[in-house]
């Protein structure tokens, strides 16, 4: 099953039909983990490491990539002596195994971390169980979700790059419009599934305008269509896209750290979406998995993952957007309205897929 597929039948609440809602409700999401994770007593996180340390492991799954999540894994190991194992895939699969495990009462995973509109419709499938931590005082409003089954860590930022040999910082466009010069032709990227980018470009720009903008765009000068952003970023540090539409701000920053010919800008308002961190309802583990998502969302966590360049969402620690207005896209919004961006998206760009 596709991402697709996937997130329409949980968006559609269709998934559900397969079991009852009562399979959902383990008797560890009514007992020990629904305490847990509602406790705030002066001795929470003390209760929290004495549990964890008995029973001595973690499971995450993640979307994140290996060397990231590794250094976010290294540092709660060496704080707190628990084994961690993770297991990582694309978040369309992460969304997959762990609805299909819950379904079938397989209660293998502590931790999903993973994009927010994955998370959301885990929500939805009762997957997941709400926390109450010290550390959502200091996260940005954006990151505190309503129902508070998962918390937004860090923020996937849509910029602009570009390769530093091939494009001149004087040649780089102001607006969008600015993209149907005759020098884009043949030079321009983007990634292959980024309609929540385009739902929050278009908030900006207006739909129709936004739509006859970037269809003329691609008439006029062309777009290459990659998948994968960590690919599209490649690319242009490689020359083969000289400038992308659509790549993440850290992965950008990451190779240009380490001397590579890219650079990276925003038309406009930055789209930002967060992803984050949620802990199963039924998790074999679950001193371990709420001392984990304290861990990650404290300011100790989240200076590794500034360190690794991403943008994160607790307030006192400084990120490249401090000063600057993001345009955030809702979750929630993004599931119920899938189809209709995804139809977009690809009546604009996906045609003329690489």
């Amino acid at each position: 099953m596709n991402k697709r597929q996937f997130i329409r039948l949980s968006a559609l609440s269709l998934a559900c039909a397969v079991l009852p809602s009562a399979a959902f409700a383990q008797p560890a999401a009514r007992g020990t983990m629904a305490e847990l994770a509602q406790y705030e007593g002066a001795d929470r996180l003390q209760r929290l490491i004495d549990g964890a340390k008995k029973e001595g492991n973690l499971s995450i799954y993640t979307s994140a990539q290996t060397d990231d999540m590794g250094a976010l894994v290294a540092g709660f190991e060496k704080k707190y002596g628990i084994k961690v194992s993770v297991w990582r895939a694309g978040s369309e699969k992460v969304l997959q195994r762990a609805v299909t495990e819950a379904r079938a009462n397989r209660n293998s995973v502590d931790i999903v971390e993973t994009n927010g509109p994955e998370l959301e419709a885990m929500h939805r499938e009762k997957v997941l169980q709400a926390i109450k931590s010290p550390h959502h005082r200091d996260l940005i409003p954006a990151a505190i979700r309503p129902h508070g089954e998962w918390v937004g860590t860090r923020l996937n930022v849509f910029v602009q790059a570009y390769n530093t040999k091939l494009v001149k910082k004087e040649e780089l466009p102001k607006t969008w419009d600015d993209l149907l010069h005759p020098r884009w032709k043949g030079r321009l990227g983007i990634e292959a599934e980024d309609q929540d980018w385009l739902a929050g470009v278009m908030s900006d720009l207006g739909e129709a305008r936004g739509t006859k903008l970037f269809k003329e765009i691609v008439a006029t000068n062309g777009v290459s269509v990659r998948k994968g952003h960590t690919l599209l970023t490649q690319l242009v540090v490689s020359g083969e896209i000289p400038f992308a539409l659509t790549v993440y701000n850290y992965k950008a920053q990451q190779l240009k750290d380490k001397g590579a010919p890219i650079d990276w800008f925003s038309i406009g308002n930055p789209i930002a979406r967060p992803n984050g961190i949620g802990v199963a309802r039924t998790a074999p583990n679950p001193h371990a998995a709420v001392l984990f998502y304290d861990y990650e969302i404290s300011e100790e966590g989240q200076k590794i993952l500034a360190g690794r360049d991403f943008v994160p969402t607790n307030t006192k620690v400084d990120t490249p957007f401090n000063k600057t207005q993001l345009n955030f896209i809702d979750a929630r919004v993004m599931l119920d309205e899938y189809a209709k961006w995804t139809k977009l998206y690809e009546e604009i760009f996906a045609a003329k897929s690489l």
